[in-house]
């Protein structure tokens, strides 16, 4: 087995706290002395890539796993970016507006969102949190490729037609209360991990993760090193080789402290 080890961490409760909105110094910390022990760093998140450029400020990492494995890069070279075709991307967003529902289409750049409402508190949350790297298009003008979408309902919502008719070639995770991510069949979390590990020359076994959510299951499932944050869904425990603290009583710097991850 390589000493060196490939490390990837989800973003949204795992690295960035969900009530500070900022990446614990601790986790800063823990992060930057694995790198300088050899190990690689990767952020491996449900985020597009356009939608990662505030902790692109605030953490270390050699490479970005985005849009649920659709996009790769490391040492700034992209080993992988998966686009949906703009014509697909149309016919699903005038689907989803048709069955009143929030859809957000997450692109390597610019994301667009196509319900002009917004009634749905996330939605109005995902607008805000994102800000200029979100914009309004009407379905019929939608004209880019895309990497992944999400799909917001709720009671006035058609969730069962808009799913009914949704493309068979997409993925869906339920990320609970009307919550839905949309991803390309094939790819995933644990896809875009085999392609980091295949490029290094690295194993399953030279993987650690680190999360805390639905969309983590992937790579969970896969990944026999899995670290879950102490808040975390339910879902993941049965695969879960190591349970840490939350976010905000520095689980990072914990779990990989215990691991070893941070001695030579």
């Amino acid at each position: 087995m390589s000493k060196r080890k490939a490390l990837f961490f989800d973003i949204d409760g795992t690295l960035l706290s969900e009530v500070t909105k900022t990446v614990p110094e601790s986790a800063k910390k823990a992060i930057s002395i694995a790198r300088s022990l050899g190990h690689l760093v990767f952020i491996n998140t449900g985020r597009s890539y356009g939608e990662t450029e505030q902790i692109h400020n605030i953490a270390e990492a050699d490479g970005w796993l985005c849009g649920c494995g659709t996009y790769v890069e490391s040492e700034g070279n992209i080993l992988l970016n998966r686009l949906m075709p703009a014509a697909q991307v149309r016919r699903i967003a005038r689907l989803a507006v048709d069955s009143d529902a929030d859809i957000f289409l997450e692109g390597p750049g610019t994301c667009y969102y196509c319900s002009a409402s917004g009634r749905m508190p996330f939605g109005q949350q995902l607008r805000s949190n994102f800000g200029k790297l979100v914009e309004w298009i009407a379905p019929e003008a939608v004209d880019e490729e895309v990497n992944k979408f999400c799909v917001l309902t709720d009671g006035q919502s058609d969730r069962t037609g808009f799913f009914r008719n949704l493309d068979l070639d997409i993925s869906v995770i339920d990320r609970g209360d009307g919550f839905y991510e949309c991803v390309p069949e094939g790819f995933s979390k644990a896809t875009a991990i085999d392609v980091v590990l295949k490029h290094y020359g690295l194993t399953l076994e030279d993987a650690y993760v680190f999360g805390d959510s639905t969309n983590d299951m992937a790579m969970f499932e896969h990944v026999p090193n899995a670290v879950l944050m102490g808040k975390h869904s339910p879902e993941l425990e049965p695969y879960a080789s190591f349970l840490t603290k939350t976010v905000e009583q520095d689980g990072i710097w914990y779990a990989m402290e215990k691991l070893g991850l941070l001695q030579e």
